[in-house]
């Protein structure tokens, strides 16, 4: 491990025991889910905007 790596580790995580930094991964893991969600739903928004503007 870099020393460059230990240092964003220990700034990211200093102070949290086990159970915060697990609860930290958890919402992590449901953000990117989120925006996952996010662009999915932006692009059949703009899908249909075209396909509408197709038949008009």
């Amino acid at each position: 491990m870099s020393s460059a790596t230990f240092y964003q580790w220990r700034a990211k995580y200093a102070g949290m025991d086990a159970s915060l930094i697990s609860r930290l991964m958890e919402l992590e893991q449901e953000k990117r889910r989120l925006k996952k969600m996010d662009a999915e739903q932006r692009l059949v928004g703009e899908s249909r905007q075209e396909a509408f503007a197709g038949k008009y």
